[in-house]
């Protein structure tokens, strides 16, 4: 290899003399790093490597690494061992997926009293299967079946933990329906159980592994909840919901009863469960309605609903039970209306502000005519009529003891350059005048 023995004689411009110089400073370290780079493969050639160590179990299996080998050598060595590695975990995972699966078949020919243990067992294996299948196809299926294995063997929180797992690593996965199905179930049988022992935060549960082990109706409600978040177009979504809201106002939670019943009614527009989600909306409304002191939005969201569903359901509202209560709810939100219409009324009448209550009542009337309130309405009416509308300020003469901020009129008026043309000698121009103020 020729070096550079003398230096680089170059007439260079005194303004480029610094960027000549870097770029010959540059193109100095550029072949110096190349004459370094070939002799160190030139070095490497004729090192003798030993050989790289088999990791395989058999003969056929075993590859030597060549004498010589090179940095891409090293990299396809290293993909192959990664390779080999993944294809050993599918392996595994199949061996113990069929394992499972053969228990499994086993489980559904046995007695239902001794089934529970083999299932169990098949359940332990998917599991494993699943684990070594990570981030393959076949964990799809090893863990839909491991769900179903404790689902049989009556180890609900397991079969939730499972099938939870599937459907948030696996979206849109083939089995989505079959294991919101089993989501669905473990909830309604965890409502059912707790509406009948009468389930509460304090009733803890040591033993039973079908059961959480504690507050049923809210790990229950967190089930259907998930199904909805899992799968918002599913089957099974307006189900949920609807089971949801129906859980929350038995236990007396409107509001959450309420969000949910609105998500059913403008999401799942086309859902069998509306004429319900409408009733029931109407319902958790008018108890969340706190009274005439606060906003009546609630109330009008309730008289809204009940025009939708008179017109919406007219086949439904045949029902005796259903036109029944429709009108009972209703006749409920009138009255309201009209209490609140009165307690205004009757708070401007305290304030003297007769005008004000007697348009308020007036409404009252003409609005809710059939109402209870309409009778104090009118008595008021009758009572108020021939007060002035609004209260006299008291003390008005107290007003002209103290001296006001308004600016006072002019007493006399004087010429504009009648005082100016006295000082300058300009004559007075007794067109224009202006106001001598105090």
């Amino acid at each position: 290899m020729t070096t550079l023995t003398k230096p680089i004689q170059t007439v260079v411009h005194p303004k480029q003399k610094t960027t000549f110089a870097s770029s010959v400073t540059r193109v100095a370290l550029l072949l110096a790093t190349c004459s370094f780079l070939l002799t160190a493969s030139t070095a490497e050639a004729q090192l003798k490597l030993p050989k790289f160590p088999s990791f395989g179990s058999s003969d056929s299996d075993q590859e030597t690494r060549p004498e010589t080998e090179t940095p891409q050598d090293l990299t396809e060595s290293a993909l192959r061992l990664i390779g080999k590695d993944e294809r050993s975990r599918l392996e595994r995972a199949k061996t113990d997926y069929v394992k499972a699966d053969e228990l499994f078949r086993q489980a559904t020919t046995l007695p239902k009293e001794e089934r529970g243990k083999l299932f169990k067992k098949a359940g332990q294996l998917f599991d494993d299967a699943a684990e070594e299948a990570r981030g393959m196809a076949l964990e799809q299926d090893a863990l839909f079946m491991q769900g179903e294995s404790y689902f049989f063997a009556n180890d609900l929180i397991r079969s939730r933990d499972a099938f939870q797992q599937l459907q948030k690593e696996y979206p849109r996965n083939r089995h989505t329906d079959r294991a919101a199905a089993r989501l669905f179930s473990i909830s309604q049988y965890w409502l059912d159980y707790a509406q009948a022992a009468g389930d509460g935060w304090y009733k803890a549960n040591l033993f039973d592994k079908s059961r959480p082990l504690s507050n049923l109706d809210a790990n229950a409600i967190r089930v259907l909840d998930q199904i909805r978040y899992d799968d918002p177009t599913g089957k099974l979504a307006d189900d949920a919901t609807m089971a949801a809201a129906v859980q929350h106002i038995r236990n007396g939670n409107f509001q959450s009863a309420d969000e949910f019943l609105t998500d059913l009614r403008t999401t799942f527009t086309d859902s069998e469960h509306q004429f319900l989600a409408h009733m029931l909306g109407i319902r958790c409304k008018l108890s969340l309605y706190s009274g005439p002191k606060y906003g009546d939005l609630l109330l009008q969201e309730a008289d809204e609903l009940v025009q939708q569903t008179r017109k919406r359901f007219p086949l439904e509202l045949r029902e005796p039970k259903y036109a029944e209560e429709l009108a009972k709810s209703a006749a409920e939100v009138e009255f309201r209306k009209a209490e609140k219409l009165a307690y205004r009324a009757r708070f401007r009448a305290k304030q003297s502000q007769y005008g004000s209550a007697a348009n308020l009542y007036q409404e009252l009337l003409t609005l809710h005519p059939n109402v209870p309130q309409a009778d104090e309405a009118r008595e008021a009416l009758a009572r108020i009529g021939p007060l002035p509308a609004s209260p006299g300020r008291p003390l008005m003469f107290m007003t002209k003891v103290f001296p006001s901020s308004k600016q006072s009129p002019p007493l006399i008026m004087v010429p504009t350059g009648s005082v100016a043309g006295e000082s300058d000698g300009d004559p007075a121009e007794p067109e224009t005048a202006a106001p001598l103020l105090r």
